[in-house]
């Protein structure tokens, strides 16, 4: 929740501390420290616009003839007609229709209003502003191909033109666009770095920090107590832009492919409603969905490949190992005998290791039979684990040796050395886009550029080849094969 505590006993007539509350952002009416009468002035004066939260969808003339009700959330834009509802409300005293799909986010019910600020533009001297001197600190070195990739980025979006950054895992592409936030940030631009998942955020977030340290940043994500709503830099779940109404000069979306982003309408719509108008967006993804690529490959996207990671190495390429019917192993409380030596191997040269599975049971039980096993250092993560995200860190310090995930690890996580498996790369969970993501959690360091990559399985999919093949495309298309 955003904090408005200081803004408590507003004086009636302070429009901007009223600006300061409301621009960029999107409240329901109760959330505002804020009176009906200072609401009703600013109205008034043209200051705010208020509307109803839930309004009539009527999608068809059969719709209108039947005088069949459908409805709009106008917060998440959901009209997916079986995630509305009824209740007797207390505000309103009557039977209101609420919206379940943005229901964590608070609820929105008929009655609700919703409140945006719609006068005048606050002041560039609000914003941050470096006019001396870099802002970005990072002093790596791009590549010939980065810098070429960066400066096209950096052309299109001051351009106002969106961008399709279609890269390699491990490519360093959160690197690539430091000089595309620099220059948006000088020129007194807000600018947001969405992603849809909070281990993402977690990961970018002191990455963003170190690289721009005297820029304000706030990362934003379910559970993080940041409060600087004003700040010029953004790093969030694309859920938490639900919050955001015509805010940003320029938006960044990572992993666009990756769920639940690309499977959501609402995150789609709640980025472009955060964004201002005209603003342009940049597509960062090493598998990025059918649209974007064909509008990319068609010229109707502005865009730039990367087929190499900025190593200079190849992609490590998966190996198929067949282990018979694994669920029923695990099930029978037994290991996989090919498993147990991959990893064993694995422990007597130090390295360390993600063992994906598909499912949270799986997570449990996985790790429960390693540990009997004699498996030392084993812990398994999942999205309903309370002590995941410290479990991620002692990984990356190396006390743990073997974590055992679902695929909310697949993507945004950086550990050297590390080496993966796939148990059960068959099951249906792991499609192409997933697993291509999982073997690039392999090799992504300089000091570590290669690595194993094991689809432990009963049988052949066609995921599984097509998440072979095109890593195999790619390393050819880099000059590997």
């Amino acid at each position: 929740m955003l904090l408005l505590s200081r803004s408590k006993g507003l004086p009636p007539n302070d429009y901007a501390n009223v600006q300061h509350i409301l621009h960029g952002r999107e409240f329901r009416a109760e959330e505002l420290p804020l009176s009906e009468k200072v609401i009703k002035d600013c109205v008034k004066k043209g200051y705010v616009a208020v509307r109803s939260g839930i309004v009539p969808l009527n999608e068809s003339v059969l719709d209108l003839l039947t005088d069949r009700k459908k409805w709009l959330c106008a917060r998440c834009g959901n009209r997916d007609q079986e995630t509305f509802a009824t209740c007797t409300c207390g505000r309103c005293r009557k039977n209101c229709i609420y919206c379940r799909h943005c229901l964590t986010m608070g609820i929105v019910r008929s009655c609700t209003k919703l409140v945006t600020w719609c006068g005048p533009e606050p002041a560039l001297h609000h914003r941050f502003i470096h006019q001396n001197g870099p802002l970005c600190v990072w002093d790596g070195t791009l590549s010939d191909e980065q810098s070429a990739a960066a400066k096209a980025l950096n052309q299109a979006l001051e351009c106002g033109k969106s961008f399709l950054v279609w890269a390699v895992t491990g490519s360093g592409k959160t690197e690539m666009i430091y000089p595309a936030i620099e220059r948006q940030l000088k020129n007194g631009r807000r600018v947001v770095l969405a992603t849809p998942r909070t281990d993402v955020v977690r990961e970018l977030l002191p990455r963003m920090r170190a690289a721009f340290p005297d820029v304000p940043i706030s990362g934003l994500y379910a559970g993080s107590e940041e409060s600087n709503a004003d700040a010029p830099l953004v790093v969030s779940t694309a859920h938490q832009l639900i919050r955001y109404s015509n805010c940003f000069d320029c938006i960044f979306i990572d992993e666009v492919d990756a769920f639940p982003y690309h499977f959501d309408r609402m995150l789609e719509f709640a980025i472009r409603k955060a964004a201002r108008p005209g603003a342009p967006i940049a597509y960062l993804s090493a598998t990025p969905p059918a649209d974007l690529k064909n509008d990319y490959l068609s010229g109707k996207l502005c865009g730039v490949m990367l087929a190499r990671r900025y190593h200079g190495h190849p992609l490590p390429e998966p190996q198929f190992r067949w282990i018979g019917n694994w669920l029923k192993l695990i099930r029978k409380g037994q290991l996989p005998s090919l498993l147990c030596e991959w990893l064993r191997a694995k422990m007597g040269q130090k390295r360390q290791m993600f063992v994906f599975v598909s499912s949270v049971t799986l997570s449990r039980d996985l790790t429960e039979l390693l540990q009997r096993a004699g498996f030392s250092g084993t812990a398994g993560v999942h999205a309903e684990d309370p002590h995941r995200h410290a479990k991620v860190s002692d990984f990356r310090k190396g006390k743990i040796n073997i974590l055992v995930t679902t695929t909310i690890l697949e993507r945004g996580v950086t550990v050297p050395g590390v080496e993966v498996c796939v148990v059960g790369a068959d099951d249906p969970v792991f499609d192409d886009r997933a697993l291509v993501q999982i073997s690039g959690r392999v090799g992504r360091s300089a000091e570590f550029p290669s690595g194993d990559i094991i689809f432990f399985h009963n049988g052949k999919t066609m995921a599984m080849v097509r998440a072979r093949k095109q890593i195999e495309q790619m390393n050819q298309n880099g000059g590997f094969r």
